[in-house]
Formats: structure tokens, C-alpha cells, sequence
């Protein structure tokens, strides 16, 4: 998660909305993001469906499968259906998103049952941290 956190703050930076993700598979790092949102001018160019996108191209296979992602804050209903179409295994994310997390406050698309395919969730890893960081981001831009 120290990872992802590093990209969060890389995304800040440059001024995205301060959310890192990274994939490992096997235990190597395939892929790693920050959001580029802004930089892409792409509303899809969210952390996770950059690094997923990614680590199907190294992969070879959209299938994810043998993969953790890792991820700063509770994905959004997107990026959380994305997860089930690359059949991700296993998901672990830092603070909870009550605005638009998809995975256990707004809705849990990741264990819904009438999905093909369920994933395993850890959330709260270093979750103090990474809202730290995307709560910052946001109270500079507020007055």
C-alpha cells in the first residue's frame, strides 16, 4: 500500500485527484498509477482502470487472474466493474469512499451475487493515510 500511496501523492502533484493503484501478480509489481484524468483528458483514466489495462497488455490476457490490486481508496462503480470483467482475485484498498465507493459503502458490486464472479476484499490497509492524502488535496482547493 506504501506504493500506491506513492502514486497517490505523484498524482497530486500533478494536480489529479490523489488516488494510486498498482497490481501485483505473482509477486512482481506488473503495473502502477496515479489517476490521469485531467492529463489524458480521458474521465475513464482512473489509477485502477489504467493499471489493469496495463497489466492485461504485459499479461497478454485480459484476464487477471493470480492478481491483487491494490488501491489507495475504495473504487468507484467503474473501476469496481472493471475488477469483475478482469476476474481480479483479490482486492485491497485503503479508506472507505462514502461519496462513491463501490465496493462496501454506496454499493457492493464486488459480492454481488448475480455476478459471475465475486472478489475477495481487504479494505483499512493504512487507511489513515490515504485519506490523509486525498483529504488534503481537496481541502487546499476549498476554502
Amino acid at each position: 500500500m506504501q506504493e500506491a500511496l506513492a502514486e497517490a501523492r505523484s498524482a497530486a502533484a500533478a494536480r489529479e485527484v490523489p488516488v494510486g493503484a498498482l497490481l501485483v501478480h505473482e509477486g512482481q509489481i506488473l503495473a502502477r498509477s496515479g489517476n490521469r484524468t485531467i492529463r489524458d483528458n480521458d474521465p475513464t483514466a482512473h489509477a485502477e482502470i489504467i493499471v489493469l489495462r496495463e497489466a492485461a497488455r504485459r499479461l497478454g490476457n485480459y484476464r487477471l487472474t493470480g492478481a491483487t490490486l491494490y488501491v489507495t481508496i475504495e473504487p468507484c462503480s467503474m473501476c469496481a466493474g472493471a475488477v469483475i470483467q478482469a476476474r481480479v482475485p483479490r482486492l485491497v484498498y485503503g479508506a472507505d469512499d462514502p461519496k462513491g465507493g463501490a465496493v462496501r459503502t454506496c454499493f457492493q458490486i464486488l459480492s454481488d451475487p448475480r455476478l459471475n464472479h465475486q472478489v475477495e476484499v481487504t479494505s483499512g490497509v493504512l487507511a489513515a493515510d490515504c485519506a490523509a492524502v486525498i483529504q488534503s488535496f481537496f481541502s487546499e482547493r476549498r476554502p
